[in-house]
């Protein structure tokens, strides 16, 4: 499993990153998670394809994370020119967001005849589901978006991506990330507590209880980036846009685990 960090930033672009896009690529398929208003830029910046994506799974409804799919949609349609389906998932109540946003963005486009077949399937926290070759487990965090927000596990049978969303501390998080190859957690700000998302004072302090093989941390404010030392002291990694990482299966874990950066 190849994991890139496409977006790695908060609501506002914090240190220059873009909003959050996570590419997952197996020998089960390749996924996108979470795809935020600004992260075109970087997907394009980097070189990837939309065209060899086989499905988009959204954590939660807000611009940050799920606002570029009519970019996205609009790019297959006009510039890749895609013809295979596209599978979209998200939590109860994204059908009727994304059709919003597509109109507001670009009214009629909710209603275009597509070069390709795309589907929306929404899935509620807690239920298991299946995401183009990769089991998908979803469990519900503490997070106002005026739909469920949820944490999200991906496996291909051999590794476990794990992802927070955004939240404020719950024991959940440990769920999410048990055992994971990679777990990605937010942290967006790096003194105070903020409702709804995590705070590095708190999640430092859990830090012993996690089981991850490795936490990435992501979604983080100017005053979360100030605290990156003090991060990478506790043996965590602070997530860069552009940044990839190759998990190997459990038993190779220990050996073959490595990060690279993108060109």
């Amino acid at each position: 499993m190849k994991v890139t960090i496409v977006g790695s930033g908060d609501a506002f672009g914090s240190g220059g990153r873009a909003h959050t896009c996570f590419r997952i690529d197996s020998a089960s398929g390749a996924a996108i998670v979470d795809f935020g208003a600004s992260s075109i830029a970087s997907w394009k910046r980097l070189g990837l394809s939309f065209d060899q994506i086989d499905a988009v799974a959204i954590s939660h409804l807000h611009g940050d994370h799920f606002g570029g799919l009519p970019f996205l949609l609009l790019d297959c349609q006009f510039v890749e020119r895609r013809t295979r389906p596209l599978l979209l998932m998200g939590p109860p109540g994204f059908r009727e967001r994304l059709r919003q946003a597509c109109d507001a963005f670009f009214p009629g486009g909710a209603r275009m005849q597509w070069s390709f077949p795309w589907r929306v399937e929404e899935i509620a926290p807690g239920e298991p589901g299946q995401l183009c070759g990769f089991a998908i487990e979803t469990f519900s965090v503490v997070h106002s978006s005026g739909s469920a927000s949820a944490g999200i596990r991906l496996s291909d049978g051999g590794c476990v991506f794990a992802y927070s969303g955004d939240t404020q501390w719950t024991d959940t998080l440990f769920d999410i990330s048990a055992n994971a190859d990679l777990f990605l957690c937010e942290c967006y700000s790096g003194d105070i507590a903020v409702p709804h998302h995590m705070d590095w004072p708190t999640l430092k302090a859990k830090l012993p209880r996690f089981s991850a093989k490795r936490i990435v941390i992501t979604h983080m404010s100017a005053t979360a980036l100030a605290r990156r030392a003090d991060m990478e002291r506790e043996g965590l990694t602070v997530a860069d846009d552009g940044q990839t990482f190759c998990l190997e299966p459990l038993s190779d874990h220990a050996a073959h685990q490595g990060v690279s950066a993108l060109p």
